[in-house]
C-alpha cells in the first residue's frame, strides 16, 4: 500500500512538471515611460519655403563676381534659401548700371562708386548697400621690360609702360575696370587712345587676361578673377598695394517706383542675403582654401567713409 501511494505521488509530480514545460512561456515585459517624464518629441519637418509671387529676378553684375568663381557658390544659396529663380547677366559695371538706367534689371551688383553714385543722384536706384571689396592689380609678363614692378604707384607704372611702349590691355568695355584703368591714364597725364602699344579687347576680365598673357602684355585687373585664372596664365601681378587700387562693390535696388515691373521683394530679398552675417562669412572666405588667401572682404558692416571712399 505504501509503494503505491509512492508510485502515485511521483506521477503527480512529473505531470505538474511536465504541464509547467508545455505551457506558454512568459513574455518580455513592455518597456514603460518613467513616471513623471512625457515622450521625446517628434523631430519636426522641415517648414517649406513659401514660392515668391514672382520667382523671377535679374541680377546684373560686373563680370569679376562671375569670372572669379563667387557667383557660382552664392546665387545657389540665395535660390535655396528664399525660392527665387535668379537670372544673371555678367556684363561691365557700365553696362550693368545701364540696364538698371532702362529697367531692364531688378537689383545691381557693381563697383564703381562714382558712376554708382550718380546712378543713385538720377533717381534709377532706391537703396545702395556697401557688400565688399578687394583690389586691383597690375599684371604683365614675369620679365617686365617696362620695369614696372618698382613704381611706388600705378600711376608711376602706367607711366613707364607708355614711355617704354609695351603692349597694354584695356577692357575698352566702360566696366568699374575700364573706369579705374581710364582715370589712372589720366592722373599719369597720358592719353593712350590710337596709341600703337594700346590694344582694347572689349570683353570681360577674364578673357582680357588670356588675350594679354597670349600677347606677352599688361594689363589693370581686379586680383579676383587673376587669382581665379592664375594657372593659365603667363602673367604675374607687378604692381600692388596702391590705395588708390581699391576696388568696391555694391548691391542696388532699381528703383521700383521708376520701373514698376521691376520686381522689388525679390530685389530686396537679395540685398538683404548678401549683406547678411551669414553671407559675409561665406564671402570672406571664398577662396581661402584654393587661393590661400581670400579673393574678397566682407564689408556689410561698414560705410564708405571707412574704406576711404567719399
Amino acid at each position: 500500500m505504501k509503494r503505491t501511494l509512492n508510485i502515485f505521488l511521483t506521477l503527480v509530480v512529473f505531470l505538474s512538471l511536465a504541464l509547467s514545460a508545455c505551457g506558454p512561456s512568459n513574455p518580455t515585459p513592455a518597456a514603460t515611460q518613467p513616471a513623471g517624464t512625457e515622450p521625446p518629441p517628434a523631430a519636426p519637418s522641415p517648414t517649406p519655403i513659401p514660392a515668391p509671387a514672382n520667382p523671377n529676378l535679374i541680377l546684373a553684375t560686373t563680370t569679376s563676381t562671375q569670372d572669379s568663381g563667387l557667383l557660382d557658390v552664392l546665387i545657389p544659396l540665395f535660390e535655396q534659401q528664399t525660392g527665387y529663380k535668379v537670372q544673371t547677366v555678367a556684363v561691365g559695371t557700365g553696362a550693368a548700371l545701364k540696364m538698371g538706367e532702362e529697367g531692364n534689371a531688378d537689383v545691381l551688383l557693381v563697383h564703381a562708386p562714382s558712376s554708382e553714385k550718380t546712378f543713385m543722384d538720377n533717381g534709377f536706384g532706391s537703396d545702395r548697400r556697401l557688400v565688399m571689396h578687394n583690389d586691383f592689380v597690375i599684371v604683365g609678363p614675369a620679365d617686365d621690360s617696362a620695369g614696372t614692378k618698382g613704381a611706388a604707384t600705378a600711376v608711376e607704372a602706367f607711366q613707364k609702360i607708355a614711355a617704354a611702349g609695351a603692349t597694354f590691355v584695356s577692357r575698352g568695355d566702360d566696366s568699374g575696370t575700364n573706369k579705374m584703368e581710364l582715370s589712372l591714364w589720366q592722373t599719369a597725364a597720358i592719353d593712350p587712345a590710337g596709341q600703337a602699344w594700346y590694344v582694347e579687347s572689349s570683353q570681360g576680365m577674364g578673357a582680357t587676361l588670356t588675350i594679354t598673357s597670349e600677347k606677352d602684355a599688361y594689363t589693370l585687373t581686379d586680383r579676383a578673377t587673376y587669382l581665379a585664372n592664375k594657372a593659365n596664365l603667363q602673367l604675374e601681378i607687378l604692381v600692388e598695394g596702391d590705395p588708390a587700387l581699391l576696388n568696391v562693390y555694391h548691391v542696388i535696388i532699381v528703383n521700383h517706383e521708376k520701373w514698376p515691373n521691376s520686381n522689388l521683394e525679390g530685389a530686396m530679398a537679395f540685398a538683404d542675403f548678401i549683406v547678411s552675417p551669414a553671407t559675409q562669412e561665406v564671402i570672406s572666405t571664398f577662396g581661402l582654401d584654393k587661393y590661400g588667401q581670400p579673393l574678397f572682404f566682407s564689408d556689410a558692416d561698414k560705410t564708405d567713409a571707412d574704406l576711404g571712399l567719399p
